[in-house]
């Protein structure tokens, strides 16, 4: 599978993510793959128990994807996942094989009020 397959194949897959779209957002992952939350310590096995998982969440989501790195087999997404309106910043690194997601680990961060410290040193970003 090409760089650039792999990128078209992501893009469509965050899109399905922001429209709730529960079928096309998982079709790129294996029937056995793992999707695993560190910070809460939960590992979901399987393409099937993943999207339930999704689609349980009583939450309205949107999907803020700020960019999208990687070749071959790792590729890492940082986006914002807004949970009704609430952001939360986090970065998805998935792990491709036979061109499709096998494992995938999701990292979650709030957002946080700049250090009055450093206000000297740093520009704001968006």
């Amino acid at each position: 599978m090409s760089d650039r397959t792999v990128r078209l194949a992501l893009e469509r897959h965050w899109n399905a993510s922001d429209a709730n779209d529960f079928n096309v957002e998982h079709e790129i992952y294996h029937e056995d793959a793992v999707l695993y939350y560190p910070q809460s310590g939960e590992r979901i096995r399987g393409r099937r128990n993943i999207q339930e998982s999704r689609f349980v969440q009583p939450n309205k989501k949107r999907f803020t994807v700020r960019r999208i790195i990687g070749s071959g087999d790792l590729w890492v997404t940082e986006f914002v996942l807004a949970y009704d309106g609430v952001p939360s910043y986090a970065v998805s690194i998935m792990e491709f094989r036979e061109g499709l997601v096998g494992y995938e680990t999701q990292y979650f961060a709030d957002p946080f009020d700049p250090a009055p410290s450093r206000a000297h040193l740093v520009e704001r970003a968006g």
